[in-house]
Protein backbone atom coordinates (compact mmCIF):
# COMPACT_ATOMS: atom_id res chain seq x y z
CA UNK A 1 0.00 0.00 0.00
CA UNK A 2 2.77 2.47 0.91
CA UNK A 3 4.68 1.61 -2.25
CA UNK A 4 1.58 2.34 -4.34
CA UNK A 5 1.24 5.73 -2.64
CA UNK A 6 4.88 6.50 -3.45
CA UNK A 7 4.31 5.59 -7.11
CA UNK A 8 1.11 7.62 -7.29
CA UNK A 9 2.87 10.63 -5.79
CA UNK A 10 5.45 10.34 -8.58
CA UNK A 11 2.72 10.12 -11.20
CA UNK A 12 0.94 13.16 -9.79
CA UNK A 13 4.18 15.16 -9.81
CA UNK A 14 4.90 14.38 -13.46
CA UNK A 15 1.32 15.00 -14.56
CA UNK A 16 1.09 18.24 -12.58
CA UNK A 17 4.23 19.68 -14.13
CA UNK A 18 3.03 18.67 -17.58
CA UNK A 19 -0.32 20.37 -16.94
CA UNK A 20 1.49 23.52 -15.74
CA UNK A 21 3.51 23.57 -18.97
CA UNK A 22 0.37 23.20 -21.06
CA UNK A 23 -1.30 26.02 -19.11
CA UNK A 24 1.80 28.19 -19.64
CA UNK A 25 2.42 28.43 -15.89
CA UNK A 26 5.92 26.97 -15.94
CA UNK A 27 8.72 27.09 -18.49
CA UNK A 28 10.30 23.79 -19.46
CA UNK A 29 13.71 25.48 -19.30
CA UNK A 30 13.14 26.28 -15.62
CA UNK A 31 15.17 23.96 -13.41
CA UNK A 32 12.13 23.28 -11.23
CA UNK A 33 10.45 21.52 -14.16
CA UNK A 34 13.34 19.07 -14.49
CA UNK A 35 13.68 18.63 -10.74
CA UNK A 36 10.02 17.72 -10.25
CA UNK A 37 10.09 15.37 -13.24
CA UNK A 38 13.25 13.65 -11.99
CA UNK A 39 11.80 13.22 -8.51
CA UNK A 40 8.50 11.96 -9.91
CA UNK A 41 10.23 9.42 -12.14
CA UNK A 42 12.40 8.31 -9.22
CA UNK A 43 9.35 7.70 -7.06
CA UNK A 44 7.70 5.68 -9.81
CA UNK A 45 10.89 3.63 -10.18
CA UNK A 46 10.80 2.91 -6.44
CA UNK A 47 7.28 1.56 -6.79
CA UNK A 48 8.39 -0.55 -9.76
CA UNK A 49 11.00 -2.22 -7.58
CA UNK A 50 8.13 -4.00 -5.82
CA UNK A 51 5.74 -4.51 -8.73
CA UNK A 52 8.01 -4.61 -11.79
CA UNK A 53 6.80 -3.75 -15.28
CA UNK A 54 9.47 -3.60 -17.99
CA UNK A 55 7.85 -0.99 -20.23
CA UNK A 56 7.12 1.32 -17.30
CA UNK A 57 10.67 0.82 -16.03
CA UNK A 58 12.15 1.76 -19.41
CA UNK A 59 10.08 4.92 -19.85
CA UNK A 60 10.63 6.11 -16.27
CA UNK A 61 14.36 5.42 -16.48
CA UNK A 62 14.54 7.47 -19.67
CA UNK A 63 12.37 10.19 -18.11
CA UNK A 64 14.76 10.33 -15.15
CA UNK A 65 17.88 10.46 -17.34
CA UNK A 66 16.44 13.18 -19.58
CA UNK A 67 15.43 15.20 -16.52
CA UNK A 68 18.92 14.85 -15.05
CA UNK A 69 20.25 16.15 -18.37
CA UNK A 70 17.91 19.14 -18.08
CA UNK A 71 19.09 19.83 -14.53
CA UNK A 72 22.71 19.65 -15.66
CA UNK A 73 22.05 22.04 -18.57
CA UNK A 74 20.25 24.48 -16.25
CA UNK A 75 23.07 24.47 -13.73
CA UNK A 76 25.68 24.87 -16.47
CA UNK A 77 23.77 27.83 -17.91
CA UNK A 78 23.53 29.46 -14.46
CA UNK A 79 27.29 29.16 -13.96
CA UNK A 80 27.96 30.89 -17.28
CA UNK A 81 25.41 33.65 -16.83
Amino acid sequence: MLIDAIGMLGVSMILSTYALVQLDRIDVKNISYSLVNALGAGLILISLAVDFNLSAFVIESCWLLISIGGIYASLKKRRKG
